[in-house]
C-alpha cells in the first residue's frame, strides 16, 4: 500500500537505506487498522514523488516491524521522523498538513 516512489523500511534494510543515507529521510510508523494513517498515506506517497532523488520518504508498518517502533519509541501513530546523518532530528505525531512535512524536509536540504 505504498505509491510508486515510497519506499518500505523494516529491520532487514532501515540500517542501510535509512541510518546510512546521504540525503534526509522522512519516516511513516504506520498500520494497515489505523485510520489517520490511511488518511495520511496519500501525502506521504505524493512527498515521495516530489522528493525524489532529492530525499528519502517511506513506510514502516508498526505491526511486521514491532522491533523498530519499540527503538524509536512510537507511541502513537502516525508518527512520522526525520533522519539526517545517521540521527532522528524530527518526530511529529498524528497526520498534518502536506506543508509542514515539506517544511521539515527543506530544512536538511539546506545544510
Amino acid at each position: 500500500m505504498a505509491g510508486a516512489h515510497t519506499l518500505t523500511f523494516d529491520e532487514s534494510n532501515f540500517e542501510a537505506e535509512v541510518l546510512k543515507s546521504e540525503v534526509p529521510v522522512l519516516v511513516d510508523f504506520w498500520a494497515q487498522w489505523c485510520g489517520p494513517c490511511l488518511m495520511l498515506a496519500p501525502t506521504i506517497d505524493e512527498l515521495a514523488q516530489d522528493y525524489q532523488g532529492r530525499a528519502k520518504v517511506g513506510k514502516v508498518d508498526v505491526d511486521t516491524a514491532a522491533a523498530l517502533a519499540s527503538r524509536y519509541g512510537i507511541q502513537n501513530i502516525p508518527t512520522v521522523l526525520v533522519f539526517h546523518q545517521g540521527k532522528q532530528v524530527e518526530r511529529i505525531v498524528g497526520a498534518k498538513h502536506k506543508r509542514e512535512y515539506q517544511a521539515t524536509l527543506d530544512r536538511y536540504l539546506k545544510q
